[in-house]
């Protein structure tokens, strides 16, 4: 049934985020949060996930892009060991592809895109008890601060890909702010 199924690496900011963002999606089946290595200058461990997928459902495209709205895409900031802006690929094919999908997607954004692709060489996971770290503690304040705002780009820009159920809390929380007083 699932014979179908990719993998794809991603990295760009803190790994709790890219993870909650990757959950939320439909045809997304599993997020391995942790540390991925490339290749040469990019050998050293970076903040990234695996996200498997279902291409049928979810394309590498949409996944790309929204990685590229969810993260500072353009912003080549100090903290750039520790959180490698990359499309981390599997084969040449999605070398390829990650190149043009990037591309392509330049339009989109005032700045240039640096995020790289890169070949996938190692990863490490994260400790068990930060795995899951947003679905498991949504009202904690690094998430209310930091990952409820990359959902809530998920809902206004990417709600076709978005799986609705996982972030009805954050749609009631936008239908509160918009009709307080």
């Amino acid at each position: 049934m699932h014979n179908n199924l990719q993998k794809i690496a991603l990295g760009g900011g803190c790994h709790w985020c890219t993870e909650a963002v990757f959950q939320s999606l439909i045809g997304v089946l599993k997020v391995e949060q942790g540390f991925v290595a490339s290749t040469g200058n990019n050998s050293t461990f970076s903040e990234a996930v695996i996200v498997h997928f279902n291409p049928e459902i979810i394309p590498l495209k949409s996944l790309i892009e929204i990685h590229l709205h969810t993260h500072k895409s353009t912003s080549s900031h100090s903290m750039r060991n520790k959180y490698r802006s990359a499309v981390y690929v599997f084969s040449e094919e999605q070398n390829e592809a990650s190149k043009q999908i990037i591309k392509g997607f330049q339009s989109q954004f005032e700045n240039q895109l640096i995020t790289e692709v890169l070949p996938f060489a190692l990863f490490k996971a994260s400790r068990a008890q930060i795995q899951n770290y947003y679905y498991s503690n949504p009202q904690k304040p690094f998430c209310e601060t930091f990952i409820n705002p990359k959902l809530k780009v998920l809902l206004s820009k990417f709600s076709k890909y978005t799986n609705q159920e996982r972030l009805k809390h954050i749609k009631n929380e936008q239908f509160k702010a918009e009709y307080s007083e």
